[in-house]
């Protein structure tokens, strides 16, 4: 199999290149600095600058599309938003395109996507069905899903993936909690009771294999964990399996005095369950936190 990615040096994404081409596949990475590809992803993977390289007669079955500027890189200044909606949706609205133009279409287009679909939801159980509620970050998602979902004109068949906190060694949020916590500093983040869906990116990457193995996939996907917890819960956790204290609680108004409009992303809730997995009988390796952090605390 032939697999274009965009985003595929990220955090989420090498981890999934690399495991494409431990399968045998070949794969070839979009990345705006294309010759920092190799060193990433491993020497067999190919590199693109940007899409206009793409030529009419290339063929991949599968694309894979992950760019975006990190959201919780930098606050949510008006500039930001604009760079995080070009990042995303532009480039997948000239993704779409690319494909238009591809002699032979490719059969799969899975396209990124994040729980923040739905909004601050508080207590309230979400499913791909759930009707979302209204703000920057379901903005964001809904027109970068739809903008893949175009895709389908050409005969393609779309999966979006509605991801949430990813959990590994090397990156995102553990990553950022790590030191505080290894310090005995950690502690919940405002109440505490906002709920966090979670998924450890052995799992992510086990999703997407199973999108690709399964031609009767398609449409929106939660991938969540089958068990989120609340903050206060992580919070705990990473702190039991760190051997720390957990005292330290950061109280909202200073969340929201440091971040703004992006406190939004630490302060709202989404309570989601990966329903059209468990449907499909997909089987989670880390099913609950303790054992995803533990894994991970042993590659740190």
């Amino acid at each position: 199999m032939k697999a274009l990615i965009t985003g595929g040096t990220g955090f989420i994404g090498h981890a999934l290149t690399q495991h494409l081409t431990r399968q045998g596949h070949a794969v070839t990475v979009l990345s705006r600095n294309p010759d920092k590809v190799a060193a990433i992803c491993g020497p067999g993977v190919s590199a693109l600058g940007n899409l206009e390289q793409l030529k009419t007669e290339d063929a991949y079955q599968v694309i894979i599309n992950l760019a975006g500027e990190p959201i919780f890189d930098a606050r949510w200044t008006d500039a930001r938003k604009k760079l995080l909606r070009d990042s995303r949706i532009n480039l997948t609205e000239q993704l779409v395109d690319a494909i238009g133009r591809m002699a032979i279409k490719p059969d799969l287009l899975i396209s990124g996507s994040a729980v923040g679909y739905y909004g601050d939801q508080g207590d309230t159980v979400l499913t791909e069905q759930s009707a979302p509620h209204p703000d920057f970050s379901h903005q964001l998602c809904a027109d970068w899903e739809q903008a893949a979902r175009k895709a389908g004109q050409f005969g393609v068949r779309v999966c979006l993936i509605r991801t949430g906190l990813v959990i590994a060694e090397d990156g995102g949020l553990l990553k950022r909690m790590l030191l505080p916590f290894r310090l005995g500093l950690g502690g919940r983040l405002g109440s505490g009771r906002q709920w966090m869906s979670w998924i450890h990116r052995e799992d992510w990457i086990a999703i997407v294999q199973a999108m690709i193995n399964n031609a009767s996939m398609q449409g929106a996907y939660n991938a969540t964990a089958p068990n989120p917890v609340t903050n206060r819960e992580f919070t705990q956790t990473l702190a039991y399996c760190l051997n720390r204290p957990a005292l330290l609680p950061v109280p909202d108004w200073l969340l929201k005095t440091m971040l703004g409009e992006m406190s939004e992303l630490v302060l709202g809730s989404q309570r989601v369950m990966p329903e059209r997995l468990l449907a499909q009988d997909f089987e989670f390796q880390y099913p609950d936190l303790v054992s995803a952090v533990k894994h991970a605390l042993l590659k740190a």
